[in-house]
């Protein structure tokens, strides 16, 4: 399969200018999930540019912005 990284660059909304896999779709999922992260792409806007992709904080932004209460031990 052939990656097409320009294509997705244009949809691409991580904002961190360093990173070296940008646009290849497969490799930053693989990379996020390694390290028990999301990536930016699943993030809202506002959320993605704190550079937090930990599942606790996709969870916490996903259920404020739906309308739902999270309950914490």
């Amino acid at each position: 399969m052939e990656c097409k990284k320009e294509e997705n660059l244009k949809e691409c909304s991580c904002t961190y200018k360093y990173c070296n896999i940008k646009g290849i779709c497969c490799e930053c999922i693989k990379y996020h999930r390694k390290n028990g992260e999301i990536p930016a792409c699943l993030f809202p806007e506002d959320a993605e540019k704190t550079y937090d992709r930990s599942l606790e904080f996709f969870l916490e932004v996903w259920a404020k912005k739906l309308g739902y209460k999270l309950v914490k031990e």
